[in-house]
């Protein structure tokens, strides 16, 4: 076969299978009968796609093409007409027909952007659980009874604050394990803190304000976040009680963004008294605290502290989601919003997205109902004590003289390393090299201060004569994993034991 279609003569006769161009569509004719229609004109779709058939390209008759593959005619004229109706093909009367000239080829398959570090032997960054305590057997069942149980009104466009089922479990959840005033007027189930902070920022841009605080050192998302609003976050330093009072009143900031419960990164827990200023200082000036509580659950000296939402519900946006306790990937979280803001955070969810899955929402709310969170969060609660164990003891072992920190809650620590193991750069340098994954407490610093805090001044808890300053996380490492990468890290930098 020739694309040409002239002067076929003896060499159409020399050839009794198709030529390369068009063995990519053998697999498509031969599909049931039925369906040899779509799946040729399926393959030669994803042919002009691909790139593999190019702009300029002229195709063979379909009488050619049709005898080649072994199909009728029609078959190959009908896939000719659709594709040149969808642009694919151009074709003139008496001029054949060619590949169109508009058609681009894909750039690519679709690449993986997920945050994961590449090549990694151990990952100490900080952020995730572990993934493989997900109790698929319980989500499962409650998958299942849902789709069986459901209401058909439940599938359709929901309340843009979450069905009421679900706030409700959530409201009794947050009361009893975290001392909120939970109001499920008041609850807004959103796609994890991440959505909350954004239309808490929606909101307050809304009216008239410009600037959040945030605490410095902080997540580093908080930025993106709120710029994202049209909020400027103004970065916001701490002391060993928390936020510092004196840089919130003279920021003249009206909103801050805290972790009163523990501190990320840092791992403090705000003071009574701290807690308490904060929420005098809100009162002053007429604004608001946003309480995220990203691992408010997993304290394991005693119980949790409470949260700060429960002493002025009207002044703290408290938020929370399940990364933590099952997996970031669930994407599903919660929002309880101070009565002045509701119905703005309200509008802006429905606005958004037309609210979060219903599906969803019956499933987690279902898993609330039966008590398998408490049971999952008593699960994560024994293997995370665990690894804490494990990680310091590897550090006793490997880093003699290691000061932890920040280790009686949460998912990581807060390790200060001798200053024999310095300078900073070059430790995280070597380990990198090593194949360990781990950050400085310096990485979650805003650009502001950035440059100050690298070189070791400012730092909470540090100062010149301190060694590096990492952030290690430990959830979603098993215990033998966990020291393997200590041992790495001496090894890397010429310390420790064997």
């Amino acid at each position: 076969m020739t694309s040409s279609g002239t002067d076929r003569g003896g060499e159409r006769a020399a050839r009794d299978v198709p030529s390369p161009a068009w063995e990519l569509l053998l697999p498509a004719v031969a599909a049931p009968a039925r369906a040899r229609g779509r799946s040729l004109r399926a393959a030669l779709r994803e042919a002009v796609r691909s790139g593999r058939l190019g702009p300029g390209t002229r195709l063979p008759a379909s009488r050619e093409l049709a005898a080649d593959l072994g199909v009728s005619r029609g078959l190959v004229t009908e896939a000719y007409e659709q594709l040149t109706a969808e642009g694919y093909l151009r074709s003139g009367r008496g001029a054949g027909t060619w590949v169109a000239g508009a058609v681009r080829a894909a750039s690519a398959p679709a690449r993986d952007l997920a945050p994961r570090p590449q090549g990694a032997v151990v990952d100490f960054v900080p952020g995730s659980p572990d993934l493989a305590l997900f109790p698929r057997a319980a989500w499962t069942a409650a998958h299942r009874a849902v789709l069986a149980g459901l209401p058909h009104h439940d599938l359709g466009y929901p309340d843009p604050r979450g069905l009421p089922r679900l706030r409700s479990a959530l409201a009794e959840l947050l009361t009893r394990r975290r001392g909120v005033v939970a109001d499920p007027e008041r609850i807004v189930v959103v796609s994890g803190v991440a959505q909350a902070m954004t239309l808490l920022g929606l909101a307050l841009h809304a009216r008239g304000w410009s600037a959040v605080g945030v605490e410095d050192p902080g997540s580093p998302q908080h930025d993106a976040l709120y710029a994202a609003a049209g909020v400027r976050a103004v970065p916001l330093p701490l002391d060993d009680e928390g936020l510092s009072l004196a840089a919130l009143r003279a920021s003249g900031v009206r909103a801050v963004v805290t972790t009163p419960s523990h501190q990320f990164p840092t791992g403090i827990a705000y003071s009574a008294r701290r807690r308490a200023e904060l929420l005098d200082w809100a009162r002053a000036v007429d604004g608001y605290v946003v309480e995220d509580d990203y691992d408010g659950d997993f304290r394991y000296d005693r119980a949790p502290v409470g949260a700060l939402h429960g002493l002025d519900p009207d002044r703290v946006a408290y938020t929370g989601s399940v990364s933590k306790s099952l997996a970031p990937g669930l994407r599903l979280g919660w929002l309880l919003v101070p009565p002045a803001l509701a119905e703005s955070v309200v509008e802006r969810k429905r606005t958004l997205d037309l609210g979060h899955p219903a599906l969803d929402q019956a499933l987690f709310a279902r898993f609330l109902e039966r008590g398998d969170h408490d049971r999952q969060l008593r699960r994560c609660q024994r293997a995370y004590r665990e690894r804490r164990g494990v990680l310091t003891e590897a550090l006793a072992t490997y880093f003699p003289g290691a000061e932890v920190s920040g280790i009686a809650a949460g998912l990581h620590a807060v390790v200060t390393l001798p200053r024999r193991y310095g300078p900073q750069e070059r430790f995280l340098a070597r380990v990198r090299v090593a194949g360990v994954a781990v950050r400085s407490l310096a990485e979650y610093t805003h650009a502001r201060a950035a440059r100050e805090r690298t070189a070791g001044r400012g730092e909470p808890g540090g100062g010149e004569d301190a060694g590096p300053r990492l952030v290690l996380g430990y959830a979603h490492l098993p215990p033998t994993r966990i020291r393997e990468g200590v041992r790495l890290m001496a090894e890397a930098v010429g310390g420790g034991t064997s």
